[in-house]
């Protein structure tokens, strides 16, 4: 027998998820976003890169929410400086899609969730600047890459009132990070050293660190996270 579906409204929200491309230029993301999303009670739409605002605009009549993941270095040029060294991984086809995809967002209102390179992405998207390689641009105490640290929360913060704290301990994969954040954002959250690991707008959550890492790993407490995110893209 052949199951018939119809074609009524959805009530689980749609959420986009960016991504990285393959060597041979096929989308390319870690499950760990959508089962995370999944598990919000959220139905994730991998978002191949678009190329043109049309497309982008077209995505987003589609998308109730969008998350920015991880991958490679944005652009110094989007920031106005040149490529610090030969750590600095660069994809100017997605960063072309990412910021195509960041700005219909932005104009049309949809909430977005910034991991880590989204993060960074958006920041300068707003005017902001990035550390391009933090063991070689910034003396902090803390190791980025590879280790967990705590990260201290603001009063008042998305995290922090969802969590009911003033720190948590997060993990840690990057070596670029906010450097000048971009005007009208809101620092929410810091490390010992004072790299940037969280920010708000009223329409962004942006966190440096892999909440959806976390709970793949078994860390239950950051489904929270992407519920309330979720619960933002179900209002609209």
């Amino acid at each position: 027998m052949i199951a018939v579906f119809g074609c009524s409204h959805a009530s689980m929200p749609v959420v986009g998820v960016s991504c990285s491309r393959s060597g041979s230029g096929s989308a390319l993301l870690p499950t760990t976003y959508t089962d995370a999303l999944r598990s919000a009670g959220a139905v994730p739409l991998v978002i191949p890169t678009v190329s043109d605002e049309a497309q982008a605009a077209a995505v987003m009549e589609v998308v109730d929410g969008i998350v920015f993941s991880g991958g490679e270095d944005v652009n110094p040029a989007w920031y106005g400086e040149s490529v610090w060294n030969e750590t600095v991984e660069i994809d100017s086809v997605r960063d072309r899609s990412d910021s195509l995809l960041a700005r219909a967002a932005l104009a049309c209102g949809k909430p977005v969730l910034a991991i880590c390179r989204g993060s960074q992405l958006m920041n300068v998207i707003l005017g902001g600047s990035l550390y391009q390689d933090l063991p070689t641009q910034f003396s902090g105490g803390v190791v980025h890459s590879g280790k967990t640290h705590k990260i201290g929360l603001e009063e008042g913060s998305v995290l922090a009132g969802l969590y009911g704290t003033d720190s948590l301990t997060v993990n840690s994969m990057h070596h670029q990070a906010v450097k000048d954040p971009a005007p009208g954002i809101r620092i929410t959250a810091s490390s010992a050293d004072g790299i940037v690991e969280a920010w708000e707008t009223p329409q962004i959550v942006a966190v440096q660190f892999h909440p959806e890492k976390m709970l793949a790993a078994g860390d239950s407490a950051w489904l929270p996270l992407f519920k309330a995110f979720v619960s933002r893209t179900a209002q609209r």
